[in-house]
């Protein structure tokens, strides 16, 4: 085998329905192909690279970036998602680097602050199209990213942006081409974008458990009324019954992403090989996802996010933090349209386009915003 087809010999242990490497729709871009990495390798590597990517360090999951050295941040969850992820593909012979480009770069459009910065910035945006962090993570690596001599953005493969969109309303659909045609004809996107978004669901459900223990917002106590947290506590405290209260919470969070990852392969193994659709065009057709879970698990896992939105994200504290990140989105954004020169000169240019277009900007300079420099931009322009 030559070197410049190593890659494509890793397509033989695929299953038919994934996406294969030299079958992908393409860049918009032209490119030569590279002789060591296939192209959906290219668009992971792309993705860590860029700067979108790094800010993620310092952006609030749930608690705010900084607050404590051990919560997650919006990068160390965009972590675990990938992780998940490749894990499962693996077990199912799905594009196991599609997989994880998807992964990497499904958060790269989420403003400071967390859902309270999406929120705020979609509320200002409102009578200017609104915000959507997924279409701003397209927006980032189609036209934002500056790498490249001969494009903008970082000119990714079509089905790596196309699992960018989680989701997507028909009429912003109509203005994305044939990259939202899914949206408007109701068809499903491919195994490793469904598989994506339910990995995304499994980090953030389990994490952000972990993260509100470790605040002190829950208690150990008030979760065995969840039901997958009490059984696998159970199963913890039954295989360590010397081990002290704090060990066996671990374990039983880590029992709780174990059963669900596991439910994951096997009920989705099971689901395609019921459906056995003939390649990734026939999986696009089914009339609904293939990527899931059990039905048993499935009220579990739901369970526990109505327990994570009640008892954590409503929290009085977690809503004060909410409102003061709000705030200053809501402040930077209309400082900014009356003062569009300040912004950095690529965000400046949209200033003499109209109102919709200097809101888009200020939209973008504000999105890629970390909490730490909004706080700073915020303060700076108050004062």
């Amino acid at each position: 085998m030559t070197t410049a087809a190593a890659w494509r010999g890793r397509d033989t242990t695929l299953a038919a329905w994934a996406v294969r490497d030299e079958q992908t729709r393409g860049r918009v871009h032209a490119e030569s192909g590279h002789p060591y990495r296939s192209p959906f390798q290219r668009d992971r590597d792309r993705i860590i690279h860029c700067r979108a990517f790094r800010r993620l360090m310092h952006k609030t999951q749930v608690f705010v970036a900084g607050e404590g050295d051990h919560f997650r941040t919006r990068l160390t969850h965009t972590m675990e998602v990938a992780q998940i992820a490749r894990t499962v593909a693996a077990c199912l012979r799905l594009n196991q680097d599609l997989t994880e480009a998807i992964c990497l770069g499904h958060d790269l459009g989420h403003p400071p602050f967390g859902h309270a910065g999406q929120t705020a910035l979609n509320r200002c945006m409102a009578e200017h199209g609104g915000f959507e962090h997924n279409l701003q993570a397209l927006r980032i690596v189609d036209k934002l990213e500056h790498r490249y001599a001969g494009f903008p953005g970082l000119n990714l493969c079509w089905e790596t942006r196309e699992g960018l969109l989680k989701r997507c309303s028909r009429r912003q659909a109509r203005t994305l081409g044939d990259l939202g045609e899914r949206f408007i004809r109701r068809r499903q996107p491919s195994l490793e974008a469904q598989l994506a978004n339910v990995a995304d669901e499994i980090a953030y459900n389990h994490h952000d458990l972990d993260d509100g223990l470790r605040s002190g917002l829950l208690e150990p106590g008030e979760l065995m009324a969840v039901r997958l947290f009490r059984e696998c506590h159970e199963e913890a405290a039954g295989g360590f019954p010397r081990a002290d209260g704090g060990a066996l919470v671990s374990e039983a969070i880590r029992g709780m992403i174990d059963r669900v990852v596991s439910d994951l392969i096997e009920t989705t193994s099971a689901n395609l090989k019921e459906a056995m659709p003939g390649d990734a065009d026939a999986v696009r057709g089914w009339p609904k996802p293939l990527v899931g879970l059990s039905d048993p698990v499935d009220e579990r896992h739901r369970e526990l996010a109505r327990f994570l939105t009640e008892r954590l994200y409503h929290h009085p504290r977690m809503q004060q933090e909410y409102a003061r990140g709000g705030a200053v989105v809501d402040a930077l954004f209309h400082y900014y349209m009356s003062h569009p020169d300040e912004m950095p000169g690529r965000h400046s240019r949209g200033r003499e386009r109209g109102a919709e277009a200097r809101a888009r900007a200020v939209a973008d300079y504000i999105a890629g915003m970390t909490d730490r420099y909004a706080s700073r931009r915020c303060r700076a322009v108050q004062s």
